[in-house]
């Protein structure tokens, strides 16, 4: 990545400046990439022009378009994860199925809330490279390992049954991301507390020791 311009200007630092261009970059690759055209049939000249901003600027912030793509996934991921650890905090103490119930819903609510932000994580970032591809697998890892320490704390309270819950675990997330895909896309019709009624379910029959 090439280097860009130091000092102050404009009352802004040269690092405030280069922040706030790529926060520019990366809501028209919001646009571009999560909705028309998409990121296949994006170029950096359509991208430039969307943020108001020269290819001098987007190649002293990204190396190409795959670049741009990855930040953008990553962002997406932090969005729906912080709503997640802030549906965690506030359950603390409740009973195993409230609060699953608590965290899926804020996890449905956030990653389902802008059609934008779903392409990016479930569509756009499929296939494009080997270097996107372990960056979507280590942050479906971090899902898995959210669901590993909620089954163990449950485990050590007896609301779950003592196991090895990784297999389990990545399966759920997998049918989670699927299910979401599917239905934002119309392939059925469900309320979102419908949505997050069966993800309970199917968490808890995972879970929940045998009867």
């Amino acid at each position: 990545m090439a280097g860009g311009p130091t000092g102050t200007y404009g009352g802004r630092s040269a690092q405030e400046r280069r922040a706030e261009r790529r926060e520019r970059f990366l809501r028209a690759a919001l646009d571009q990439f999560g909705d028309r055209p998409g990121y296949r049939a994006a170029s950096v000249t359509a991208l430039c022009e969307a943020a108001g901003l020269s290819t001098r600027q987007f190649y002293e912030e990204f190396r190409n378009l795959e670049d741009v793509l990855a930040q953008l996934h990553l962002v997406v991921n932090d969005w729906t994860e912080q709503a997640v650890l802030a549906a965690l905090g506030d359950s603390a103490g409740l009973a195993f199925e409230a609060r699953i119930r608590a965290v899926l819903r804020a996890y449905v609510a956030a990653a389902t809330d802008d059609p934008r932000r779903l392409r990016i994580a479930f569509v756009e970032i499929i296939g494009v490279s080997a270097a996107l591809e372990r960056q979507r697998l280590v942050r479906r890892s971090r899902w898995v390992e959210l669901i590993l320490a909620e089954a163990r704390a449950a485990a050590e309270r007896g609301e779950a049954a003592e196991r090895d819950y990784r297999i389990a675990a990545t399966a759920f997330i997998g049918a989670v991301n699927g299910l979401l895909h599917d239905w934002t896309a119309g392939q059925f019709e469900a309320s979102m507390e419908q949505v997050v009624d069966e993800l309970v379910a199917l968490l808890l029959g995972v879970v929940r020791p045998p009867a």
